[in-house]
């Protein structure tokens, strides 16, 4: 189902009630609204600022989870899109008074208490914070920045006796953040850092209600039988903590994959135990044939529940759950000292991308819901968090949708300063944010079934006195996965080597390079790579950027791009793109000229990256992983997407999408194979292939048709190669056709190639670039006389979903292939794109004779006719309506 993305903004005037607690003993209750203002204008005293009465007049109402930036923008402070062209550059105090983020911020919050406390303890949880805050709660001053600081400690602290039942009040003194200067978090140059560098409560805080013994952080410990998967044996583990200044005995009892659980223990007053369960207490614990979660592509990701209960006294006390999986995650180097994963005993192809939040750490429950749609339409299996680690429901998704999560901390920043000579050191203070900050990210992960390790550096591992400190605190959270030294070809005395490499590029290089036995080619576990600049189409750039940087961008490759890369960044020119682009496709003539051929050469380079792995991935110098360099951006960019801000899918995302079809057929450039790959764990037999040489006008030059092939689960292999192929046009195209035994489409692929290959000089290459010394000749594209094509769309209503489907022909008499048919749905003949949305394929190639049916998922939203819109390189647009199919509602 497709999520909704809509955000509303927070009028400056809203009147927010208090956040009213929950009455039972075991509640959670998130602050849900805020009022914030800076520390410059409100100079009032802690104690004041967090009593009844006092007046918050011209403070500004923002949601719970919001950082200072995130709350303005809430409350409509910046007149202009802080998004479009460079206007986040001129963002400043609102009048002019100094700059707003240079000054601690105060937030404030009134909550409610239920009465009849009798026994009760209320805790105060701050989930994270940037970079540090002093806490009040009533007048009295609870911890301060030395206590709470760090983008990802989890702090609690026991309030019990300073709150009341009925109305209370919480205010925070958040510090300014520095990236450099505190582990909170940067960005580097995936785009501008956001002013005020997301100072705030940026988790959440929470207001907890137990009674006098305290669950906390319940985990479950699962081993898998390999290589039968036929048993699962199953620890239970739970932190109980009594919270009064006498001794009780606590009954703690529950159910894991519904097996009964009980076990009473006596707390010491203050005194914290680990309540353990396992098969020699609990038989039930050695599960008989347990559902295994599988990555998504290998099978399905069935999901258990852990509930537990403390009573004390016959009265319940507090509650505990969570969710888990179960399966195993291993992992090896192979000979050539590359890491491999295994999952439930099986390799695993990481075929995966780098996930960004958004800019300001604004939370948004339907767009992340998206986004992982997204992810499993693309038919990625694997993200990677560089830092920038996100909330609890990021995970859920992951765990429900299959995706993998490769966690780790972030590079280039106060987080790897002491992994460099001369960076800034680490104080006493930093190591234990750090040790509290690893900490609080085991115990959030180590449950979820879809995080297979932990990076403990990026760019450089970290130095050993902290690297200790890092792989410390995960064994002592019960931490089973693989502890990664970093995302660099690096190792650490606790870890070992990587097996990673970062081998670079991040601008462009042609298809032909992923296939190189160097570098970035297709061979190891390449940790971060891409060629670079990824092209929104014409609607996105036109939101984003100004008239002068439109017309920058197709005109001058030297101009700097805001939306680009960082100021200081080799990114923010578009230089080695732009010349690929006019050298191989033709020099552009307009922006619309730009964005076309952009779109081709996306689509060609992403999908020849994934290819090539895929290729490789049973080689004798074998493919293990690969990231794509981004997945997403934190704002509209220019770089490092598979899908823009607006999430209007493109041709980076479609050539994603090819290459990672759960069977697939493609073209290798290396050895001009035709190559069968199955990412599922199921042997498919019968298969049947087309294989085409066409020259530009659609002549066919050599065809081979191939029957009765199997396809070997989770493998791959080479079905044929192409010979020399006399009398080739300069361009060429090489279709490929994969059906099943009964002739159902399977998977299409075409690919338009030059007789004259790129060439690259590998000698010069550098940590971003391998430079070019000729390029393929593609121009001829641009002779292709106009294209016919046809078009028949229908649509019928699926729960909240609308599904367009969409059956596209070139006739006969068509004069030429109609080549990159990009497909879109529009609400009404005007109307808005329906975003987000998802294909079973898109940006496709038909020859005359030929027809294809496609459908698209979005979410139904009023009653405007559906408007399918068709273009293509060499295809007028036309738009059609998508008449309701009999038997829908509309």
């Amino acid at each position: 189902m497709m999520a909704a993305m809509a955000v509303s903004a927070v009028h400056a005037q809203t009147a927010y009630a208090p956040t009213q607690v929950a009455v039972d003993a075991g509640s959670t209750t998130a602050i849900g609204h805020w009022r914030i203002q800076d520390s410059a204008k409100a100079q009032q005293r802690g104690a004041d600022i967090s009593s009844a009465g006092f007046s918050t007049e011209g403070w500004y109402p923002v949601t719970g989870q919001a950082t200072v930036m995130a709350g303005l923008l809430e409350n409509g402070v910046y007149k202009n899109d802080v998004f479009y062209s460079d206007n986040l550059r001129a963002v400043q105090v609102p009048d002019s008074s100094g700059n707003l983020f240079v000054t601690p911020w105060w937030y404030r919050s009134e909550f409610t208490l239920p009465k009849n406390r009798a026994g009760m303890h209320t805790l105060l949880r701050a989930n994270g914070m940037i970079a540090s805050a002093d806490v009040w709660v009533n007048g009295h001053l609870v911890a301060d920045h030395g206590e709470v600081a760090g983008a990802y400690p989890v702090r609690g602290f026991d309030v019990t006796p300073w709150v009341h039942a009925g109305a209370n009040v919480l205010a925070m003194r958040v510090h300014p953040a520095d990236p450099r200067m505190s582990l909170s978090i940067g960005w580097v140059d995936w785009n501008p850092t956001p002013p005020d560098n997301n100072m705030g409560p940026w988790r959440g805080v929470d207001i907890v209600q137990t009674g006098p013994v305290e669950l906390s952080f319940p985990q479950v410990l699962s081993t898998l039988s390999l290589p039968d998967l036929a048993h699962a044996t199953l620890t239970v583990k739970v932190s109980a903590k009594n919270l009064d200044a006498v001794a009780h005995d606590t009954t703690i009892t529950g159910t894991v994959a519904g097996v009964p659980m009980q076990q009473t223990v006596h707390l010491a007053p203050g005194q914290t135990q680990v309540v353990s369960f396992s098969p020699a207490t609990t038989p039930g614990l050695a599960l008989n044939h347990p559902k295994i979660w599988w990555p998504v592509g290998m099978g399905e990701h069935p999901l258990y529940q852990l509930e537990m209960t403390a009573a004390v006294d016959g009265a319940a006390s507090d509650r505990a759950t969570a969710t888990f999986g179960v399966r195993s995650v291993s992992s090896n180097l192979t000979q050539q000292g590359y890491r491999q994963f295994f999952i439930n005993g099986k390799p695993v192809l990481i075929r995966g991308a780098g996930w960004a939040p958004d800019l300001f750490m604004r939370d948004n429950p339907a767009r992340m819901e998206a986004e992982f749609d997204y992810v499993v339409n693309l038919g990625l299996n694997t993200l990677r968090s560089e830092g920038k680690l996100e909330n609890q429901r990021f995970y859920d998704l992951a765990d429900r949708n299959g995706i993998l999560i490769l966690a780790g901390w972030e590079c280039c920043d106060k987080w790897e300063s002491a992994a460099k000579t001369g960076g800034e050191p680490w104080h006493a203070a930093d190591e234990k944010i750090a040790e509290d900050s690893m900490a609080s990210e085991a115990r959030l992960l180590r449950n979820h079934p879809s995080v297979i390790g932990f990076l403990i550096g990026s760019d450089n591992a970290p130095a050993p006195r902290i690297a200790k400190l890092y792989a410390d605190a995960l064994h002592a959270a019960d931490w089973s996965l693989p502890i990664v030294s970093a995302a660099a070809d690096q190792a650490t005395a606790e870890t070992g080597p990587s097996g990673m490499k970062m081998a670079g590029p991040y601008d462009w290089i042609p298809p032909a390079y992923w296939y190189a036995d160097k570098l970035g080619g297709a061979f190891g576990f390449d940790s971060e790579v891409s060629a670079g600049a990824d092209i929104p189409r014409l609607e996105d750039l036109v939101r984003m950027l100004s008239p002068q940087e439109q017309e920058a961008l197709w005109k001058y490759p030297e101009a700097r791009q805001y939306h680009a890369s960082a100021d200081w960044s080799p990114f923010a020119v578009l230089t080695p793109f732009d010349r690929a682009l006019a050298h191989r496709y033709g020099t552009p003539t307009s922006l619309a000229d730009y964005v076309a051929k952009a779109q081709l050469d996306n689509y060609d380079n992403v999908r020849a990256q994934f290819e090539a792995f895929n290729a490789h991935m049973d080689a004798d110098k074998p493919a293990t992983g690969v990231i794509y360099w981004m997945l997403n951006n934190a704002w509209p960019s220019l770089h490092w997407h598979l899908y823009d801000y607006f999430m209007n899918p493109a041709g980076a995302y479609f050539g994603a999408k090819k290459a990672n079809e759960r069977v697939h057929i493609q073209y290798s450039y290396d050895s001009n194979g035709i190559v069968l790959v199955n990412h599922s764990l199921d042997d498919i037999r019968g298969l049947q292939a087309n294989i085409r040489v066409r020259n530009l006008d659609g002549s066919v030059r050599y065809e081979k048709h191939l029957q009765d092939i199997d396809a070997a689960g989770n493998h791959t292999r080479q079905l044929a190669a192409l010979p020399a192929v006399a009398g080739l046009s300069t361009v060429y195209f090489i279709e490929l056709d994969l059906a099943s035994s009964d002739s159902k489409p399977v998977s299409r692929n075409v690919y338009w190639l030059s007789t004259r290959p790129d060439a690259l000089d590998w000698a010069h290459s550098n940590w971003y670039l391998t430079p070019v010394t000729q390029y393929a000749d593609l121009t001829m594209l641009q002779s292709l006389p106009a294209a016919t094509s046809e078009i028949h769309a229908t649509t019928r209503h699926e729960g909240n979903d609308d599904v367009t489907t969409v059956t596209l022909s070139v006739p006969a008499s068509s004069r030429a292939v109609a080549l990159f048919q990009h497909l879109s749905i529009k609400r009404g003949a005007h109307g808005d794109l329906a975003l987000p949305i998802q294909w079973n394929d898109n940006d496709i190639t038909l020859w005359p004779g030929e027809q294809m049916t496609l459908t698209a998922r979005y979410e139904a939203r009023g009653t405007a006719a559906t408007v399918v819109e068709v273009s293509g390189w060499n295809v007028p647009a036309q738009s059609v309506p998508a008449a309701a199919a009999q038997g829908t509602d509309h």
